[in-house]
């Protein structure tokens, strides 16, 4: 390769640089990628750097020809340039690498972003009634006035904005939740779905317009999500990868191949966030294993780095990141701004003083209006001129959002009266300043430069030469569509090799199917006898091919997300992906499929003969593609998960009625006939079927042989179908011509039209993907159970939204002073209004009790290892005090919490003594003590009052009255200040109350249990930096009157941090570091670390984040110091002291005990919530009446009165079975719904023993009933009306309606069954649907039970199945009487000289089954093979006598049901048994602080288990 004479020019250091880093570069990673090869990852440093391919071979030749020297790895270069080194400088990379591509003649351009009256508005108000099961019937109540309704006024979320922030120019945006924050990121990137910009708004990118830049140049302008969603099996290196290939571009470093420069960028990625030690770690989620979520969150930020944008927004990107990383990452940002000229916007909620320095301009928004735009150097003065005051040791940013909240703002002495106090006031404060002066003459100015030239030429030039060479100009990726999928297949493939165990279990559960379902029709007759089960058996193979890809919805969803931001990021076209995961399906698809056929095609007795075999192979496979294409069509067309089931659900039912078998073309009626044309699956049965029987003659069986004395060599039939008189063999083409209307002639124009329907929905499948909008987004908003409730809230005038949070935190009415503010370390405010009565008496009621804990120590066991989480743990929390939990990552605070407050789930020993006032725990200590949890989990439809006095009800002595609960519940909305949204439903969030909101209502369902002590988990958590001070002052005047508070803290603010009294300071393995108070200005804290030969602590530097670094250095072991100092035989003094001062106390006769309200108070409050619960649940009762309905009304119509022909009665049981198949829809919608509620109890009600679990399963039991009675009734009309008439007697009528009812109290008590001890809807659904598919096997529909192997007799004995339908059928079909069709009549001529009475007088009175229809006639004798139903129903051991005794047999299985729910419930969830327990293993102690991730031998078996189970689950996936 030649030199650039442009490099000549430079000096012979730089250029060495320059040129070394390439040549090491493309070394190190075909080293790499020779080590790959040779599955030596772990060693590939070690590799000899001249094995490399010929491109490397040959780059590196040249360049040590030119240079004269071969350097050895890009270490010996510079370390600053290798990002496997610690020493990696990202500055000084990126500066050479932008260097070297300048020298090589390629552009790079980037733009600012200037806005100008930006105004954008949400159409949705800001409150709405809540939908219950009666507001339908008062919509058409109220139908009149819906026509009059006038449209809502759209709610203002950014009010006239104005702002510039120039190329490379990074800005800060600060402001509460709910000012706008993320609203103005996602505008001035053009991400405003569901939201509106008005026509003045005026947004440009360096002069050109927003609409036109983010046509033509989408992924330009990115934003960055709060929420982390990935592909969760693909590793964190191949995620990168990915971004990095799909942004790499055609402009490289010379000699750079695109997968070199792509892999080289993902590791400079992950090396800058630290994530290079977790590079073959799935990124995983919440349900599968991986990275941590603070990982997880640096691998969204890298991602987005790894997109060319020339502006990127970043919505609390710090959020879940340590101090540390979070500094590096925006450090990471300013170097991006200033060498490679991205402009940078971004959103915090609690910025460090260091973080906030690296930015060049901060925007502060209150309510969504703008109060300062402009440099950060200038925003602290702005503010300071206005009238406010930062007290020390407050950063900066959170000085400019604490002015937007008035319990937090400081007005300065002199300027109480002068300081604005509404937004409204500020905006207009800024508006007269002369900051806002100058920020329109930069806009001016900006204006008037891009006006001499043509940016958007430039800007599409550079993009231009980005594009691979075969891209279309004019689109805005610059990878062309086939390197799109040929990248996508490359991900698809690692996510099925990751995933591979799900494959190989899924394969394993087919063949398992194959051999179960296969066997069931073991060994068939070669005869006419078989014919009726070889129709059952292709009809199986047809329904379970085309079922294989129902879950592929669910994959869908689980990556749709993931696909929307990377189009976004312009990354690639989502049909691309689409295309691509389809084809890389294709070939285990195909071994999947072919596994199944196999063992199903032979076990079952199909055609032994190679032609038909690969036929039916052939047909199977191109029928599970075609499926395959059109449940991802309804999964790209649904916005939601179970919509997409359900109709996906009700697309199967539709399929399988009118494929042919369950009712035959000539039964269909008129109305439903054009389905089965437009039916794809009708075609794939159809081309098996005559496939199986083609060219085939079965002899005629000697049942069906008419009469049977004929021997079968003249005057006689066979009766069945298609037979020919005097014939003892049927055509296998006859039987299905004249049975179903097939012909051997129209298989390969049924495969054509397989494939054309494959195409068909794969394309409509890809255009659907491409082109289907984003989700909309629309404000906050509270949600009223009533109108009455939210006109009081409309009536003060406020934004209910704004409004509620600005209530939640007024604990403050006025603004405090400056002493005010220093003074809350140890007092209440001063500053703050007299408080009312009710909130005196409330604090009255607050009683304290004395926490102590002595020599706490917990060991668990690790597969196989003792871990120890906590080490001789010491401490107690005083009545009146807040004690703060802190402590390094993994030190066990959350465990401690646990383990004080008696909620701990962990297994494990225990050993150390817990007092509550001198004396041991009770039983009534749950109960007692209030636990705030991190997880603010509520039942969603709730009122917030409903709330707090359920928990009153339950927690407080039952001696107390219900209206003195209900009078302190209004005590405790008063005083944390709930009024404005007591009456609010708690709702999701958005759509609900927000999270502080959420934060208050969890503290106060503690509150009002009274509870002695007061335990908290990161109470601030997720929230910033205002709602966070809001929470700890709501703390600071609980202990203040007399509360017991202990609370864990991750790294709070110099204020917060002062609030509190005392701190415990965990180090890792759960040893104490320190315990006792902070004294003023945590003087007391850091002298001890600074006697302990710690450095000093800045008098500005934050003491919690001083303490945290201390401990953290590995150079000094802290906690084996603490037990030889003073202040730890200090505090076991006090320690012991206290316990006996309190040990004294006296002891109150309720503590005895467990529960404070009586079983029959806790089931009628229980069950009173739970059916309010379901009347606010429209969607999931209307869900099920719709399903139910439908299903009931289409199976009725399609089998509408049938004839009592054979095969009339024949379809007339299968619209029984068809009744039957709805079993999943009804267990599904049940398993969904009881899952939130069961977290609801296990995580915060059963630990504080509201009440018991046997109340909770009972009430969950009963609930269900109304609604299945109701549903029942409706099913029952829409489809036994239709099938049945009306001829029936009231006592049979009646009893069809009872098998109904036990059809959906059977479901939804297996249902229960299931979901009330399995984990997740999923595992549950499994199970539900592997024992549904085998007992509907096995109840004499499709084979009758005397053709089953004997070993399989017990199955139809034990399904339910079985009586349920032997109870419809048997009393719906009693006596009726069969008229065979034409088709069905066995015709023959009598011998000569003889009537056909007289030649038959014989048989029939020999107990003949069946009719002679024509006694005198002398020719073509016409005999009906039955009399009545019962017959036919008899063959398969239905009868209509035993309707009573299948009666009482479901009501045994519904009963069984419930027993088996509490039991299993009782056992694995209660007592918490495990299977594990049965092979116990000796614990090791743990050598080391990690615990080895090796699986030890005796893993081997588990693994075993593992492996049985996943396969059974996984069967009828």
């Amino acid at each position: 390769m030649s030199i650039n004479p442009s490099r000549r020019s430079s000096t012979e250091e730089d250029y060495r640089e320059i040129v070394e880093a390439t040549i090491h570069d493309q070394l190190r990673d075909g080293i790499a990628q020779q080590a790959k090869s040779q599955k030596t990852r772990k060693n590939h440093r070690h590799n000899n750097p001249g094995v490399q391919d010929t491109d490397l071979t040959r780059v590196a030749t040249n360049f040590s020809r030119d240079l004269g020297f071969a350097p050895e790895t890009l270490s010996d270069i510079d370390p600053r340039l290798d990002p496997r080194s610690e020493a990696f400088d990202f500055r000084f990379w990126s500066t050479t690498f932008l260097q070297l591509l300048r020298e090589d003649g390629f552009k790079r351009t980037s733009v600012g972003v200037a806005f100008t009256s930006l105004t954008v508005s949400g159409t949705a108000s800001g409150v709405e009634l809540q939908k219950t099961i009666a507001s339908p019937f008062k919509m058409l109540a109220n139908l009149p006035n819906l026509f009059q309704k006038k449209n809502a006024e759209p709610t203002k979320i950014l009010n006239n904005l104005n702002g510039a922030v120039k190329r490379g120019e990074m800005l800060l945006v600060l402001g509460r939740p709910g000012s706008g924050c993320t609203t103005f990121l996602k505008s001035i990137t053009g991400h405003l779905q569901g939201l509106t910009k008005s026509p003045e708004s005026i947004i440009t990118y360096d002069g050109i317009d927003q609409e036109v830049f983010a046509k033509s140049f989408p992924g330009r302008a990115v934003y960055n999500q709060e929420d982390d969603e990935h592909l969760p099996h693909l590793t964190v290196g191949e995620t990168l990868h990915f971004a990095a290939s799909a942004a790499t571009s055609r402009t490289r470093i010379q000699g750079v191949t695109r997968e070199v420069q792509a892999n080289h960028m993902a590791d400079v990625m992950m090396r800058i966030f630290g994530l290079s030690h977790v590079d073959n770690t799935k990124v995983g989620n919440d349900t599968i294993r991986g990275v941590s979520g603070g990982e997880r969150k640096r691998v969204s930020i890298a991602e987005m780095a790894l997109a060319r944008s020339s502006i990127a927004t970043w919505d609390n990107a710090t959020r879940g990141l340590d101090a540390a990383t979070a500094l590096e990452f925006a450090r990471s940002l300013r170097t991006l701004a200033d060498v490679m000229g991205v402009t940078q916007a971004m959103a915090i909620y609690q910025a460090s003083q260091s973080i906030y320095d690296l930015f060049d301009k901060v925007l502060v928004l209150y309510e969504g209006r703008q109060i300062y735009f402009g440099p950060i150097s200038a925003a602290s003065s702005f503010f300071h001129s206005m009238g406010w005051q930062c007290p020390p040791r407050q950063t900066t940013p959170d000085f400019l959002t604490s002015v937007t909240n008035p319990s937090e703002r400081i007005a300065r002495e002199g300027f109480e009266n002068r300081v604005p106090r509404t937004a409204l006031d500020f905006e207009r404060y800024w508006l007269n300043s002369d900051e806002y002066n100058a920020c329109i003459a930069e806009l001016s100015a900006d204006k008037e430069t891009y006006t001499t030239r043509n940016p958007l030429s430039e800007v599409r030039e550079v993009h231009r030469q980005m594009q691979a060479k075969h891209a279309r100009k004019s689109s805005p990726y610059l990878l062309s569509v086939p390197m799109q999928i040929k990248l996508c297949m490359k991900r698809s493939s690692q996510l099925l090799w990751n995933d591979r165990k799900s494959t190989v279990v899924l394969a394993i559960g087919r063949v398992i199917l194959g051999l179960i379902i296969g066997s069931i029709y073991y060994g068939p007759p070669s005869t006419t006898a078989s014919l009726s089960s070889r129709g059952s058996v292709i009809f199986l193979a047809t329904l379970l091919n085309a079922l294989m890809a129902v879950t592929e919805i669910g994959s869908l969803f689980g990556k749709r997300n993931v696909v929307r931001r990377q189009k976004e990021y312009a990354f690639y076209h989502p049909f691309a992906d689409a295309y691509a995961a389809f084809l890389v399906d294709i070939p285990p698809k195909f071994v999947i499929s072919t596994l199944f056929n196999l063992v199903f095609y032979f076990l079952a007795g199909l055609r032994p003969e190679a032609g038909p075999f690969f036929v039916f192979l052939l047909f199977s496979f191109l029928c599970m593609l075609m499926m395959s294409a059109i449940f991802r069509t309804i999964g790209s067309a649904a916005r939601q998960l179970a919509l997409a089931y359900a109709v996906a659900g009700l697309g199967v039912l539709i399929m399988v009625i009118y494929t042919g078998f369950t009712l035959q073309t000539t039964y269909m009626h008129p109305w439903f006939r054009w389905i089965n044309y437009i039916n794809p699956v009708s075609y794939v049965f159809s081309a098996l079927l005559v496939n199986e029987v083609h060219g085939r003659q079965y002899p005629c069986a000697p049942q069906n042989i008419i009469p049977p004395y004929s021997n079968g060599v003249s005057n006689f039939a066979c009766a069945v179908i298609g037979a020919m008189p005097d014939q003892v063999e049927v055509s296998g083409d006859s039987w299905v011509q004249t049975g179903y209307g097939y012909s051997y002639s129209d298989i390969w124009r049924n495969l054509g039209i397989i494939i054309a329907y494959m195409v068909a929905f794969l394309a409509l499948h890809l255009w659907i993907v491409e082109s289907k909008s984003t989700v909309t987004a629309s404000p906050q908003r509270l949600i009223f159970r009533n109108r009455k409730a939210a006109e009081s809230v409309w009536k003060s005038g406020h934004d209910v939204e704004s409004s509620a949070s600005q209530r939640s935190k007024d604990f403050i009415a006025a603004e405090v002073t400056v002493q005010d503010k220093l003074e809350l370390t140890t007092s209440v405010i001063e500053g703050q209004q007299s408080p009312s009565s009710n909130q005196k008496q409330a604090r009255r009621d607050i009683h304290g009790s004395l926490l102590t804990w002595e020599d706490m120590t917990l060991d668990i066991d690790i597969r196989g290892t003792e871990r120890r989480l906590l080490n001789n743990v010491s401490g107690w929390v005083k009545p009146g005090t807040m004690t703060c939990l802190m402590g390094v990552s993994g030190a066990g605070k959350t465990t401690l919490l646990d383990t004080l407050a008696q909620r701990q789930n962990t297994v494990g020993k225990l050993s150390g003594t817990i007092h509550v006032d001198g004396l041991p725990l009770k039983s009534s200590f749950q109960r007692k003590t209030g636990y705030v949890q991190q997880q603010d989990l509520h039942l969603a439809t709730s009122t917030v009052r409903e709330a707090l006095r359920f928990s009153a009800l339950l927690r407080q002595p039952a001696s107390i009255s219900t209206q003195e609960k209900f009078a302190y519940v209004e005590k405790v909305i008063e005083m944390l200040n709930m009024e404005c949204f007591s009456e609010a439903i708690i709702g999701q969030p958005g759509e609900g109350l927000n999270i502080e909101q959420r934060k208050l209502l969890t503290i106060g369902i503690e509150l009002t249990a009274k509870p002695k002590i007061l335990f908290l988990d990161e109470p601030t958590s997720g929230l910033d930096s205002q709602s966070s001070w809001t929470i700890v002052t709501l703390l600071r005047k609980l202990a203040a009157n007399g509360q017991a508070i202990l609370a864990t803290i991750h790294q709070p603010s110099a204020i917060l941090f002062q609030q509190f009294d005392s701190i415990l300071l965990l180090g890792k393995g759960g040893r104490t570091t320190y315990f006792g108070p902070l004294g003023q200005d945590c003087h007391t804290l850091t002298s001890y670390f600074e006697a302990g030969g710690a450095r000093a602590c800045d008098e500005q530097e934050n003491p919690a984040e001083y303490v945290l670094s201390v401990i953290g250095n590995a150079s000094y072991d802290w906690a084996g110091a603490w037990p030889s100092s003073d202040h730890y035989r200090v505090m076991k003094q006090d320690l012991s002291s206290l316990a006996n001062d309190h040990s004294t106390a006296q002891s109150d006769p309720d503590d005895a005990l467990e529960f404070a309200a009586p079983f029959t108070s806790q089931f009628k409050f229980v069950l009173k919530r739970l059916f309010q619960n379901y009347s606010r649940k429209p969607d999931y009762i209307f869900a099920k009446i719709q399903a139910g309905a439908f299903s009931a009304l289409f199976i009725g119509f399609s089998f509408f009165l049938q004839n009592s022909s054979l095969t009339g009665l024949q379809n007339t049981v299968f619209s029984i079975f068809m009744l039957n198949a709805t079993f999943s829809t009804t267990t599904n919608q049940i398993m969904s719904n009881f899952l939130p509620q069961r977290s609801l109890f296990e995580v915060r009600e059963a630990p504080s023993k509201m009440y018991s679990w046997f109340v909770f399963l009972l009430a969950n039991v009963i609930v269900e009933i109304p609604f299945q009675i109701l549903i029942s009734v409706i099913v029952w009309a829409a489809w036994y009306f239709p099938v049945f008439g009306m001829h029936q007697t009231g006592s049979e009528i009646g009893m069809m309606f009872a098998f109904t009812l036990q059809f959906f109290l059977f479901a939804a008590t297996f249902a229960q069954m299931l979901i009330f001890t399995l984990p997740s809807t999923e595992t549950a659904g499994s199970i539900s649907t592997i024992m549904f598919t085998l007992t509907l096997q096995f109840n004499g529909v499709l084979q009758p039970p005397s053709a089953l192997p004997g070993f399989w007799i017990f199955m139809y004995r034990i399904s339910p199945f079985t009586y349920l339908i032997g109870g419809w059928a048997g009393t719906g079909l009693a006596d009726r009487a069969i008229v065979c069709s034409e088709n069905e009549v066995a015709v023959f001529d009598p011998p000569q000289g003889q009537n056909c009475g007289t030649y038959l007088e014989r048989y029939l009175k020999g107990g003949a089954m069946g009719t002679l229809l024509n006694p005198s006639a002398t020719a073509s004798c016409e005999y009906c093979p039955a009399r009545n139903a019962d017959q036919i129903l008899a063959a398969s051991w239905i009868y209509p006598s035993q309707q009573y005794r299948n009666l009482g047999i479901m009501f045994a299985y519904i009963g069984f049901n419930i027993a088996a729910g509490l039991a299993l419930y009782y056992a694995f969830r209660v007592k918490r048994f495990s299977i594990k327990n049965l092979f116990p293993k000796k614990a090791k102690k743990e050598k080391r602080e990690e615990v080895s991730t090796s699986k030890p031998e005796s893993d081997k078996f588990e693994f075993g288990l593992s492996l049985i189970w996943n396969i059974l689950r996984n069967t009828v996936r």
